[in-house]
């Protein structure tokens, strides 16, 4: 990857929607060279796809809460990867080092929505033994953009 491929990720992280000419335009390449390079970054798995960003408030989706995760053992682990893959209010999840074994990012319309989720949802994904919620506050950073 050399100096205009970062440059043309550094466009579109900054606006996937913007054309490839635009993107030429900008980084100093003409249209086909520019559309060969973006398309030979998606081809690699270096771009893995483009999505609109959505204000959760605007969809109903505004309480958010981060929930810690601490699984029995080790069996129920792919289980439960699966099981949050499907369940839609469950917005990003990481694996984790040591303790807790997950970090969830959960959305819900309001405090009740979310305690429904939580009774109903949280506890029963497989092989769960603790759940600890953090309600977020306020969202200071996200959705930043890679170093590239």
């Amino acid at each position: 990857m050399d100096e205009l491929d970062r440059s043309i990720l550094a466009e579109l992280q900054n606006d996937g929607r913007m054309s490839a000419t635009a993107v030429a335009a900008k980084v100093g390449l003409s249209v086909a060279p520019c559309h060969r390079r973006i398309k030979d970054l998606e081809r690699r798995g270096v771009i893995t796809g483009y999505q609109a960003v959505i204000d959760p408030e605007q969809v109903g989706l505004g309480f958010e809460a981060l929930v810690f995760v601490t699984l029995k053992d080790r069996a129920q682990l792919k289980n439960f990867e699966l099981a949050v893959e499907r369940e839609e209010l469950i917005v990003d999840a990481q694996r984790l080092f040591g303790e807790p074994d997950f970090l969830l990012r959960v959305f819900a319309k309001d405090l009740p929505h979310y305690q429904r989720v939580y009774d109903e949802v949280l506890v029963d994904l497989p092989g769960v033994e603790k759940l600890t919620s953090t309600i977020v506050m306020r969202n200071i950073k996200e959705r930043a953009t890679l170093p590239v």
